[in-house]
């Protein structure tokens, strides 16, 4: 089962040409077979050259590459044994233009990292470079609930210099921090002296376990010089929240509050269809009120106006949310209607989070409070091998996340590849020695935040002091953590079934 409906729409070759050059199926060392392998490659090719926004800057995704001649195709896909290098050889620019496209061995993985939910010890870190050399050390910035983390007593804060006794180092820290299911962490104590980092004799021991992260990370409400405002730290645009999201803006309206802080400071993104949902929330729930609006590359696009028209390419507002079952029903949106939003942004900003300060700046007075964001104004979808039925192909579980489409807001502004630049300038890594707990109203952002509320001022250091130099974070490590995808169920009906 192969996945050449792709195919058939750029090089209009028979389908009999495709079953006919398969290898014969024998086994390799890798326990896949010829003809596995085979599909798996013509999977990978076919689902970027119809979907992937650059197929046209990428030659060899051309069908004039292969002079029109699936064979010429069939000899450059076949010495191919490693799926994940032809995907990356395929891809455009990668890591300059193209920094997030992806490719998975097993979908069930990839749906479930959407959705938030992975092997975790439970906490989100930075990484930071100190001294003369290449040493690293890692901060904790938040801790999930109920994680091995909590329990092992780890807190927002927290400075950690090794893993099983091992020096961090940028040469070192995927290997430590990734793909392990218990290690030790070796904590330290940030002074005012070189090298900044001094270890201590704190030792943790940590257990991954499979978590989902609730992204409603905190909501409340304070009362600050008689105004009531509502704040929320929300960490990921992940479907399965969006009905317990709008219970918490029905909470903000019952309390009347009159200014909303989104604390989106370690949101890598997420859901477009979350986006819009929270965008309504904020703004408004009218349905002819355009969101943002979606380019796909010249083929797609072609064919999904040719299918629906050009409305199709328009995210509106919205006053429901989807059904979660079939036999569920839609849930009423609770709007505040505000008129102006305080956004907290760091440079784990990214993707969903910003098409939402991008996509509300037409309507209403958004004020960021932070450090630039990232700059991704591009989105993705799941692609898996599929027939031309839609039926997936039962031989193989291998998938791809290419980026397919670039969102712009109601003023057509897009390509903000160099983020937004916060209106307010504060910078948390001038507080790691004192880095308070998220909600507290003295913590740097949050504060920074209520005093512009108050009195559209806050002047604040902007560099670091200490010698420290970013390296990553936690939502770094990961391929899914700064996305933004568009769910195949909000996809034009005839368009699914080719992913």
């Amino acid at each position: 089962m192969k996945n050449i409906n792709y195919l058939i729409i750029i090089l209009l070759i028979s389908i009999s040409l495709f079953t006919t050059n398969c290898k014969k199926d024998h086994p390799d060392t890798n326990g896949e077979s010829t003809k596995i392998k085979s599909e798996i490659n013509e999977f990978i090719w076919g689902g970027l050259n119809y979907w992937y926004l650059w197929v046209d800057s990428v030659p060899k995704l051309s069908q004039s590459y292969y002079q029109n001649n699936v064979n010429n195709l069939n000899a450059f896909l076949a010495p191919y044994t490693d799926h994940e290098k032809l995907f990356n050889d395929l891809l455009y620019k990668q890591n300059v233009v193209d920094k997030w496209s992806w490719i998975v061995k097993d979908y069930n993985v990839l749906d479930n990292e959407l959705q938030g939910i992975t092997k975790s010890m439970g906490y989100d870190f930075g990484l930071l470079r100190y001294g003369s050399g290449n040493n690293v050390f890692g901060y904790v910035r938040y801790v999930y609930p109920n994680s091995p983390a909590l329990a092992a007593g780890i807190k927002r804060g927290d400075v950690f210099t090794k893993v099983d006794g091992q020096q961090i180092t940028v040469s070192n820290y995927l290997t430590l921090l990734l793909n392990k299911d218990s290690y030790k962490l070796s904590f330290a104590d940030i002074v005012s002296y070189s090298p900044y980092v001094v270890p201590n004799t704190r030792q943790v021991s940590i257990t991954a376990e499979v978590l989902q992260e609730n992204p409603i990370f905190m909501d409340t409400v304070f009362t600050v010089n008689n105004k009531k405002i509502g704040y929320l730290i929300y960490n990921g645009f992940y479907p399965d929240f969006d009905n317990q999201l709008n219970d918490v803006f029905k909470k903000f309206k019952d309390a009347n509050i009159q200014k909303l802080i989104l604390d989106l400071r370690y949101n890598g993104g997420g859901s477009i269809q979350s986006a819009i949902y929270l965008a309504s929330m904020i703004y408004s729930t009218n349905t002819s009120k355009v969101f943002a609006k979606t380019k796909y590359n010249n083929a797609v696009q072609a064919e999904i106006q040719n299918y629906y028209g050009t409305n199709y390419f328009t995210d509106y507002f919205t006053d429901t949310i989807a059904r979660a079952t079939p036999a569920g029903a839609p849930t009423t949106i609770t709007s505040l209607g505000l008129t102006s939003l305080y956004v907290i942004t760091t440079g784990s900003t990214a993707s969903a989070s910003e098409m939402v300060i991008n996509g509300l700046k037409p309507y209403i007075n958004v004020v960021t409070i932070g450090t630039n964001t990232v700059g991704k104004y591009v989105g993705s979808i799941t692609i898996k091998d599929r027939d031309s039925t839609g039926i997936v192909n039962p031989d193989h579980t291998w998938a791809m996340q290419p980026i397919v489409l670039k969102v712009s807001n109601a003023n057509n502004i897009s390509d903000y590849t160099n983020g937004f630049t916060p209106n307010v300038n504060v910078d948390e890594l001038n507080y790691l020695g004192n880095l308070l707990p998220l909600g507290n109203t003295s913590e740097a952002l949050l504060y920074a935040t209520i005093q512009y509320i108050n009195n559209n001022v806050f002047s604040s250091k902007t560099k670091s002091e200490l010698a420290f130099q970013k390296i990553a974070d936690a939502k770094d490590l990961l391929p899914h953590s700064k996305e933004m995808y568009r769910d195949p169920k909000f996809l034009p009906h005839k368009m699914r079934k080719k992913i």
